[in-house]
């Protein structure tokens, strides 16, 4: 590959979905064709994220004009001001006369996409010294850039991991000779919880609040609680699995369910990533475990429950009623789960299992995305599911709503993604696990054991 400095030319998809990723390019020159301009003006009305995201772009764009830009030598990318970036050295280009080119392989020579391809090309012609690079999040203009013999990429930058496996899991299997290798040096229990003092080895790399689990007769289910610099301290995890330590009559099936509960029970976590595909019982553990400390423990205020909106199939319409009432057909894992959770109750019969449903329902609230923005949670349990549809900038909206005393739960599968753009490791859930694993606050489970039943179990293997 050539060590020629690069020319970028972006499309619109790119700035719509990072409006700093004109400062993502280090020494390398950035070029803006007229239609992304256009497309950026058609796109800046209204109050989805998108929309958002562009009027930022326009922002920075009007940030580096200034006054007497001069836009034949290019803009030089400076810091936006009150952002925090690591700005490229390039600079920023727009079209400034008539680019195109008639080529036959292109198609429809009025179409956006096809307008981009076309500027690209006619770049490539009037300046060979430089490598020119389409970079768009649209994979089918990246293939026609391909057969036009364009060098085309995705957008790399908005990536939290260069591939999803290796994403952290929170968990760690032990191998037998573990406890060889780190004989506890102190060991003690406090509050009728057994802690041990472990060495730490100088090659081996702990997170807070990560699971450990050593299966056979030695075997051990613990967490880690502090990493020092060299030493660990470790504690033993509570056993949901039996009946007595039940959560709003919940027990955990595997070992994963089971160190998920001990990270939702705990009052001094204040964020959890539960990743799983369907049936591994992420929605009911967290509602099981925000119920036991909304109802019976009195942590929490109430429940605060919310998703993204993104259908699977055909859109439905319009929906009448109030905020709650439109979010109810897309809250059905939470009706769900409720009527598992009151049968689990298992309490008064009909009249006392119809009291329970009212008490829930006064205690479990509904909310919508759309109206988070500057919103602040005191003493709530917030449950984001369908985690894997958020930006990591709707991320950072919902995870900095959270007030004194909140704690918030993330659940999601990254293999079921149904928003435009967002990929594994582009999603905002990717992100929130690889950011907050060194934090002590934060624990996260990947559960892997479907437990919802044997069909189930079968279509998601064989379907």
């Amino acid at each position: 590959m050539s060590e020629c400095r690069r020319l970028y030319l972006l499309d619109t998809n790119v700035l719509m979905h990072d409006p700093t990723a004109l400062f993502r390019f280090a020494e390398h020159d950035v070029f803006l064709p007229m239609i992304v301009l256009e497309e950026l003006d058609r796109a800046k009305k209204g109050l989805s994220e998108v929309a958002r995201n562009v009027r930022q772009a326009s922002r920075f764009i009007g940030h580096l004009m200034g006054e007497g830009a001069d836009l034949e030598q290019g803009l030089a990318l400076t810091e936006p001001d009150g952002l925090k970036l690591k700005v490229g050295t390039g600079r920023l280009f727009f079209q400034t006369d008539q680019l195109g080119s008639v080529d036959e392989l292109v198609g429809d020579q009025s179409v956006a996409d096809n307008k981009i391809l076309l500027a690209a090309l006619s770049l490539t012609r009037r300046h060979p010294e430089k490598q020119v690079v389409l970079v768009s999040k649209d994979i089918n203009l990246r293939i026609k850039a391909a057969i036009h013999g364009l060098l085309a990429e995705d957008y790399h930058n908005d990536r939290a991991l260069d591939d999803l496996s290796l994403l952290y899991t929170g968990m760690r299997e032990l191998d037998h000779s573990f406890w060889d290798l780190h004989q506890p040096e102190h060991s003690w229990t406090e509050d009728g919880r057994t802690f041990y003092r472990i060495r730490r080895g100088d090659e081996e790399d702990w997170h807070p609040n990560q699971c450990l689990r050593l299966a056979g007769d030695s075997g051990i289910e613990a967490l880690v609680r502090r990493v020092e610099e060299h030493q660990v301290i470790l504690e033993v995890a509570r056993d949901y699995r039996r009946s007595q330590h039940d959560v709003w009559g919940i027990r955990a099936r595997n070992p994963e369910q089971n160190f998920a509960l001990n990270l939702l029970m705990d009052p001094q976590i204040d964020f959890v990533t539960l990743l799983g595909t369907a049936g591994t019982g992420k929605t009911l553990l967290a509602l099981a475990a925000g119920l036991a400390q909304t109802l019976d423990d009195k942590h929490y205020r109430e429940i605060i429950m919310t998703r993204a909106t993104v259908s699977v199939g055909d859109e439905i319409g319009y929906l009448p009623g109030t905020e709650e009432e439109k979010m109810t057909p897309w809250m059905g894992a939470l009706t769900d789960n409720l009527e598992v959770l009151t049968e689990a109750d298992g309490h008064g019969g009909e009249w006392g299992r119809a009291a329970t449903n009212d008490l829930l329902a006064s205690r479990i609230k509904i909310r919508s995305l759309n109206f988070m923005r500057g919103r602040t949670f005191l003493n709530r349990y917030l449950i984001i599911d369908e985690a894997q549809n958020i930006t990591p900038k709707q991320m950072k909206t919902l995870v900095t709503r959270a007030g004194p005393g909140t704690k918030i739960i993330c659940l999601g599968n990254v293999e079921q993604i149904d928003t435009p753009y967002l990929t594994e490791t582009t999603s905002g859930l990717t992100f929130a696990v690889d950011r907050f694993k060194h934090w002590p606050h934060a624990g996260h489970v990947t559960l892997r054991r479907g437990e919802r039943s044997r069909l189930a179990d079968f279509a998601s293997e064989a379907l």
